[in-house]
């Protein structure tokens, strides 16, 4: 087992040679003996009940049996809640009242990769701050006794004891119903809209939940398939969006949904085929929280931050900047209360869904506020962002160094307001920008904001420069 295959707040690696069963049996072993401890530590030392599941790729399933095989060789329960998005793990843990869980997945890298993503009791993310260092040190330093073969989707021949502390648990109906709880339905025009869950499980999920709406769905990439046939499954990659954008087009549809393969990021197109930013989209949610929640709390990275903070204010909310990655956002909402919380990746946070992200959310929102109104989505975009904030969307360069490129851009741009949350931001009047690097790739993200479109490329193609010289 590789231990770089632990990041900041999950474990991800090229499956067999950095993550395989093995790696996947000793993972979950030490993930409970780390609840163990935080169970004994609180003075608490009931028997452990864990929920695990996975995603759609062609490994997890064996991954997902060695891990349970791990979990009750240490007699600890164990809940199967079967192939999910994992936003379905949060709901799984945080609803039942299980003491942590976990899904095997990769979310939206290559399909070579798979890993996990942890959580604590009320669905609390483990980080590398909060214990996943931790259960990786207890993982590493795990002796397995006899060796688990790779590839083979098999229980592991779990013996009669074991075979007891498994239970499988459909969890979709519940988790439909929470959904439910964030929209109007019967305000629900019949739209047509496209809907693309690159090959993941979103879009089991969403025939579920648009039953009896009359909604008509275009469906493209819908079914499951590990395989990921058509590339890396993330919507972000421009790429990856041209052929939703034609068939919004020329489907007439009135607008555009994708998912990411594990479904918990969720990304709107117009009914013009646009892409809009994740950045975009947190504003305009948080406009909608903020008119039923005066006064409340946002959460949002640091990435791009005007269009969010000007909405924010002048609804009478409080904007709070913090480190980008789930784990880190979610720490911040409790911490600060918060009704949402959002990423420019399209990462969207709920205080009613036990502060986790969630991919279908964003989705009956937009809906229910779409329902109420006369113009169109792009029409709307247009007035609330796109003619008054302008943003270079998230450029990636492989560095060998992304601490002396940071550093570069620190010393070239010094005389600017400089904000080191995560990465660098630094801002001036008219144009802001923040470099970071990212916690799962070797590579630096740029993203450029500007008052006008001609500010925002000449500052975006200097920082280029700066990155690739």
């Amino acid at each position: 087992m590789d231990s770089e295959i632990f990041k900041a707040y999950d474990v991800r690696g090229i499956y067999p040679n950095e993550i395989n069963e093995q790696a996947a049996y000793k993972i979950a072993r030490a993930y409970c003996e780390f609840l163990i401890k935080e169970a004994e530590s609180g003075g608490e030392r009931s028997k452990l009940c864990v929920a695990v599941g996975c995603d759609v790729r062609l490994s997890s399933l064996s991954l997902k049996a060695a891990a349970i095989k791990g979990i009750t060789d240490l007699d600890i329960k164990v809940i199967d809640i079967g192939m999910i998005s994992t936003d379905m793990l949060y709901f799984a843990v945080a609803n039942y009242g299980y003491n942590g869980g976990f899904t095997v997945t990769a979310s939206h890298n290559p399909k070579e990769y798979n890993g996990a993503k942890f959580v604590r009791e009320e669905s609390k993310p483990i980080s590398s701050d909060t214990g996943l260092f931790e259960i990786r040190d207890l993982a590493l330093n795990y002796q397995l006794r006899t060796c688990l073969p790779v590839g083979k989707v098999t229980n592991y021949e779990l013996n009669e004891e074991n075979s007891k502390l498994v239970e499988k648990k459909d969890i979709l109906d519940d988790y439909i119903a929470k959904i439910k709880t964030f929209a109007d339905f019967s305000k629900f025009k019949r739209f047509k809209i496209v809907a693309n869950p690159n090959f993941g499980v979103a879009g089991k999920n969403l025939d579920k939940i648009l039953e009896g709406t009359g909604i008509e769905v275009i469906k493209i990439n819908y079914e499951p398939d590990g395989n990921f046939p058509k590339g890396r499954p993330d919507p972000l990659i421009p790429e990856n969006r041209r052929e939703i954008a034609e068939t919004i087009v020329k489907e007439k549809a009135d607008f555009g949904v994708a998912w990411d393969a594990d479904a918990d990021r969720c990304f709107f197109f117009t009914e013009k085929g646009e892409f809009i930013e994740g950045y975009f989209i947190t504003a305009f949610l948080a406009k909608i929280f903020l008119k039923k929640n005066p006064g409340a709390c946002i959460i949002r990275d640091t990435r791009l931050t005007w269009a969010i903070d000007d909405i924010v204010k002048a609804a009478g909310g409080k904007s709070i900047g913090s480190k980008a990655g789930h784990a880190f956002i979610k720490e911040r909402m409790r911490k600060e209360n918060a009704v949402f919380g959002g990423e420019m990746s399209a990462h969207y946070y709920f205080k009613d869904y036990f502060y986790c992200d969630n991919g279908l959310v964003p989705l009956v929102m937009m809906l229910e506020f779409l329902s109420g109104q006369e113009k169109t989505l792009s029409a709307i975009m247009r007035e609330m962002f796109w003619q008054k904030y302008f943003v270079s969307g998230e450029i990636n360069n492989e560095v060998k160094d992304t601490a002396a490129v940071i550093q570069k851009a620190k010393v070239k741009y010094g005389d600017g307001e400089i904000n080191e949350i995560d990465g660098v931001s630094v801002e001036y009047p008219d144009w802001r920008f923040n470099l970071r690097g990212s916690n799962t790739e070797p590579v630096i993200r740029l993203n450029v904001e500007a008052k006008s479109r001609d500010l925002m490329q000449q500052k975006r193609d200097e920082l280029l420069g700066l990155i690739r010289s």
